[in-house]
């Protein structure tokens, strides 16, 4: 079937990311032109033509049609940064306020019974941070212990080592992303579900700018929503709708989704109403995660597993980029255990790519729609009901 897609409009949202937009243009510009090379395609990218926010363009030659695609970002990496500028011992407070907040509600309970892999991914930084206070506290004491030979009061000499040390191992984040992945669980239970102010604040600008081309001359206008950016994303959607703006060539793809991270928690109201109102909504809805993605609830209907009440659900389809499937043994023998690398495979060319193929979706000359509306679900779908809080938006 040929494709209805001439000029298109993506619209990105990343998830917790403190890095600045113009990664994602080099990322697509890097891997378009892998999966070009290996897929048959030609794609060719363009300086930004927007005449404000992020973005860039590509023109796609598949299938025999071109295709011209505009590209922005919707970027909330100031609020990341703002958020990850908290220090040794804020970071701790957060450790042990985002225990307390996913144990006492039970919502660490739940998530447990729905994947395990994310719940592993969220313990991390937690066993790391608290393994680096043991040796700090350990440091104290053996240097105190020795002090003391000297003179008792030497002892408290013990205490001036701690946050040094501390201090070492946040300096060596970069590699181990214990701070930056704590930050990112702070900041998505802070609220116990609900959306920080300046962060609500930021979703409506974010809806602004999409209201702004949903009249234009547009074929497609495609939202992108990767990891977090998946639940925000469904809340600009639903604030669109709520608005009264058209919706006809609106589609929607969410990539390695955490929404129950998010919608699990008591206070969730308003995203489990968007969740429902975006999944009865006749905008098609395509998610797309991998088992291998130990970052991700992987094949989990969002919409069930939270036991929201949608008797109109249509939404969303539940598709495996299947990553041991789709990459050659030697790449995922490479990327197996490089767990941040592999939540962002979805946005990197594939070995054998099958169903799921970022850049025919996002630069192609089909809709989401038209690509994948005869496409069965994944056969491991999971929708059993496993969250206790449920309750939406009045």
């Amino acid at each position: 079937m040929a494709g209805t897609v001439q000029k298109r409009r993506v619209f990105y949202i990343p998830g917790f990311d403190p890095f600045p937009a113009r990664k994602y243009r080099e990322l697509y510009r890097v891997e378009s032109a892998k999966q070009a090379m290996i897929s048959g395609y030609d794609i060719t990218q363009h300086a930004n033509p927007l005449s404000s926010g992020f973005g860039w363009a590509t023109t796609a030659v598949i299938d025999g049609q071109t295709t011209e695609t505009t590209f922005e970002v919707l970027e909330w990496a100031d609020i990341v940064k703002s958020t990850m500028s908290s220090g040794v011992w804020a970071t701790y407070l957060n450790l042990f306020r985002t225990a307390w907040i996913y144990i006492s509600s039970g919502a660490l309970f739940d998530i447990l019974r729905l994947r395990k892999g994310p719940v592993i991914a969220a313990l991390y930084p937690v066993g790391l941070l608290v393994l680096q206070l043991l040796i700090a506290l350990s440091a104290a004491y053996f240097i105190g212990a020795l002090a003391s030979i000297i003179h008792p009061v030497a002892t408290l000499l013990g205490l001036a080592v701690i946050y040094p040390i501390l201090n070492f191992f946040k300096s060596l984040d970069g590699k181990l992303y214990a701070y930056y992945l704590m930050q990112d669980y702070a900041h998505a239970a802070c609220h116990w579900g609900e959306y920080t102010p300046e962060l609500s604040q930021r979703l409506d600008d974010f809806t602004g700018r999409i209201a702004a081309t949903v009249e234009e001359e547009w074929d497609e206008i495609l939202i992108v929503g990767h990891s977090s950016g998946a639940h925000l994303a469904t809340s600009v959607i639903s604030r669109l709708t709520k608005a009264g703006y058209p919706i006809e060539k609106i589609s929607f793809l969410t990539l390695g989704q955490v929404f129950p991270m998010v919608s699990f928690l008591p206070k969730a109201h308003e995203l489990r109403q968007d969740m429902r109102d975006v999944s009865s909504s006749d905008i098609f809805w395509l998610d797309v995660s991998a088992p291998g993605d130990g970052c991700t609830f992987a094949l989990c209907d969002p919409v069930r597993v939270n036991a929201i009440e949608a008797p109109n659900q249509k939404g969303p389809l539940i598709l495996s980029a299947a990553f041991s499937q789709t990459l050659k043994p030697e790449t995922w023998k490479a990327l197996r255990w490089r767990f941040f690398r592999l939540h962002f495979q979805y946005l990197h060319a594939f070995d054998n790519p099958s169903l799921y193929d970022y850049f025919t979706i996002t630069a192609g000359p089909k809709t989401l729609a038209e690509r994948f509306h005869d496409q069965r679900p994944s056969a491991s779908k999971i929708t059993t009901p496993t969250a206790r809080y449920s309750e939406v938006a009045l």
